[in-house]
């Protein structure tokens, strides 16, 4: 595959064997944390920082982290100048995304992905930021981390010891394997899978498509979550990226977690099982991505290896 030119200035760079890997996290290293999509709340941002804090971080706060609607046309200009300051600071090795909310597609076309690409460093999110993790991904080279954030999931009420222990392989380099250890994970369709791990939030995927940061799936193992959507919305979209060649040449699914209302549980079980059951790759469910407790970080763009006797996902590391 060539590389393209693509809004923005962007490269869309060759998927495979172009992968930049930032540089593990040492104690006493400076991170950023920003706000993409979203103006966090001051408390539960206070509380994430003190976790981040305690891992032996010392956290820088983006400018326009709290900047809301108030800030007007400059809203997503200030956002955008948030994530290229953190990309440009050589002092600071990782960016983490406060919370989710809306709005990240909108800086895809304004990010300079050169300067990612030789600068890289570890960026992390989830949820709405699956559009950005994604076209950093692409225009840069560069791994990125769908992974727990700072306001929303390391405040006191949320964070647990599985999701604070998900940032140790970004200190150690170490690979990461999920396993019936981490989860109750169970089989939609049988096999052995190995590709590089991409993915995210299931709305996000579906409303990338057709713009050039849509899902490159060609050889890979697929992520998929969601959050408070029902079962005919889930159907909806699965169709959506079946029908757009998505799954035609994956090398395995991997579903995270699927928050949904009690009564809608059952209906988005029969989905899932209706629309993977005779998949010709394998499928397994029920990892500890997204939105959940623990929410587990993984590196996007490396190599992974789905098996499903017994269910098993391992990952390489993320970082050098």
């Amino acid at each position: 595959m060539k590389d393209k030119e693509i809004p923005g200035g962007m490269l869309m760079k060759k998927e495979a064997g172009t992968m930049i890997k930032p540089n593990a996290l040492r104690k006493g290293d400076k991170v950023a944390v920003i706000a993409p999509a979203g103006p966090p709340d001051r408390v539960l941002l206070n509380q994430g920082i003190a976790a981040l804090e305690e891992m032996g971080l010392n956290v820088f706060i983006g400018r326009h982290v709290f900047d809301g609607e108030e800030a007007g046309a400059h809203l997503i200009q200030n956002r955008v100048d948030d994530v290229h300051a953190a990309f440009r600071d050589p002092s600071i090795r990782a960016v983490f995304c406060a919370n989710g909310g809306y709005g990240s597609a909108k800086l895809a076309p304004m990010l300079d992905y050169q300067l990612m690409e030789h600068n890289p460093k570890i960026f992390w999110g989830y949820s709405d930021l699956t559009y950005l993790l994604e076209a950093i991904r692409k225009g840069s080279g560069l791994v990125t981390f769908h992974g727990p954030m700072v306001a929303s999931d390391l405040n006191e009420a949320q964070r647990t010891s599985g999701t604070l222990t998900s940032f140790s392989p970004l200190f150690t380099g170490e690979s990461v394997t999920f396993d019936s250890r981490n989860s109750q994970l169970f089989k939609l369709a049988p096999g052995t899978g190995t590709g590089r791990i991409i993915g995210g939030n299931l709305t996000l995927l579906t409303n990338g498509m057709g713009t050039p940061y849509q899902v490159e799936t060609s050889g890979a193992i697929l992520l998929i979550e969601e959050v408070a959507e029902p079962a005919f919305r889930i159907d909806l979209m699965l169709t959506h990226l079946k029908q757009a060649g998505v799954f035609d040449q994956v090398e395995g699914v991997i579903l995270g977690n699927f928050q949904v209302e009690q009564e809608e549980e059952a209906r988005v079980s029969q989905v899932l099982e209706d629309f993977f059951a005779s998949s010709p790759f394998p499928v397994v469910g029920n990892f500890p991505f997204g939105h959940c407790s623990p929410n587990c970080g993984i590196p996007l763009g490396v190599n992974a290896t789905l098996s499903t006797s017994p269910p098993q996902l391992v990952i390489e590391s993320g970082v050098v």
